[in-house]
């Protein structure tokens, strides 16, 4: 652990205002890129962003280095609150079962080559499906994608194991995919119906 975090958060224990703006310095851009990923509606993302560093003052003293770093933590608590808002606001959502058998039969290269492709409607077609998955598996794509961390920071931020993160990204992914194919199938029957 970095000197700076461990006196920020001694300072968070005792409950010093200028450890928590220190914090907030810190790791701040990072919950809001995190959050703002997930809830997309910004007074609902301010909302979940100040929930989070609430939570992470109030419960400082459950922190244990041992365990996780303090940047690793405090995306659990972004992870549980956007998770609990998105669950709150019950956009439609898609779920693996409803594409469970086209999805299986998916190969990691169809996949790849339906998600791999860096062009600006790739990227378009792949937010959009993202925000079409229940609340968990937004997060666990956002979190190794966007967030770039590890299969174990993640399974330490959804109470999980690394092998079953592993398991539900491939699962996500080819989910993704079959979204993806879907809208791109309703899109050529609508120009090739409507011109």
């Amino acid at each position: 652990m970095k000197e700076t975090e461990t006196m920020i958060i001694h300072g968070l224990r005792k409950q010093d205002p200028k450890a928590q703006q220190q914090l907030l310095e810190l790791y701040g851009d990072y919950v809001w890129a995190s959050v703002v990923r997930l809830v997309s509606d910004v007074s609902d993302a301010e909302e979940v962003y100040q929930d989070v560093f609430i939570k992470v003052f109030r419960n400082i003293e459950m922190y244990d280095e041992q365990k996780a770093a303090l940047k690793t933590w405090i995306a659990r608590i972004a992870y549980n609150e956007s998770v609990s808002a998105l669950r709150r606001k019950r956009q439609p959502t898609v779920y693996f079962e409803d594409y469970r058998d086209e999805a299986e039969t998916l190969s990691e290269t169809e996949v790849n080559e339906t998600l791999g492709l860096a062009n600006q409607e790739t990227v378009q077609q792949i937010r959009a499906a993202i925000k079409l998955l229940p609340p968990d598996e937004q997060a666990i794509i956002t979190m190794f994608y966007y967030d770039e961390m590890s299969l174990k920071e993640i399974a330490f931020a959804t109470d999980s194991i690394p092998t079953t993160i592993a398991s539900r990204l491939s699962r996500i992914r080819k989910k993704l995919c079959r979204i993806i194919k879907t809208q791109q199938s309703c899109e050529r029957t609508i120009i090739k119906n409507y011109g």
